[in-house]
């Protein structure tokens, strides 16, 4: 994870629940290429990092909110993916970890808020269905974490962060 993955990582220390950041036992994260078979990756990445953290018995809801987040974040990144070839891959997903808790956070290249992808006149191909199913993404987030929230990335970095917090027994 080069500096980029830090400087990432700091406006969501401030944007999450009051944390040590001291206190993160592990992290890890993966870059996604902007396909939808990219929702299968991250969440092969998702069981093998929960199972190296031995928390396996958790993947059922982490991986169902990873999949929604990062369904939501690749319908930001397909539309730029194919206007420009960056180098950096648009969607990032970051597992972190800390004793009573795991935090998910994906990266994605729009500033939208979630849940707005497809509303807007000029979205260059409007998903008549794009609202609800964002909003039925968001809602299942909602019920299977313990808080959720987003916010833009700071300095020369595009794009905001969608977190969600699980609580750890």
């Amino acid at each position: 994870m080069g500096m980029n993955g830090s400087t990432m990582l700091e406006p969501l220390r401030q944007g999450l629940p009051p944390i040590d950041p001291a206190a993160v036992s592990s992290s890890a994260s993966c870059a996604l290429p902007a396909r939808f078979e990219a929702v299968r990756g991250a969440r092969q990445f998702t069981r093998t990092t929960l199972r190296q953290w031995e928390l396996s018995d958790r993947f059922d809801d982490v991986a169902l909110v990873v999949s929604e987040l990062v369904t939501n974040a690749l319908r930001h990144a397909l539309p730029t993916e194919t206007l420009r070839e960056t180098q950096e891959p648009p969607v990032r997903l970051h597992l972190m970890r800390w004793t009573t808790r795991l935090v998910c956070a994906v990266r994605d290249p729009s500033h939208d808020s979630p849940g707005t992808a497809g509303e807007s006149d000029d979205a260059p191909f409007p998903d008549p269905s794009g609202a609800a199913e964002s909003g039925r993404g968001l809602f299942l987030v909602d019920s299977f974490s313990d808080s959720w929230g987003w916010h833009p990335l700071a300095g020369t970095l595009h794009g905001k962060v969608v977190w969600a917090l699980f609580r750890l027994a």
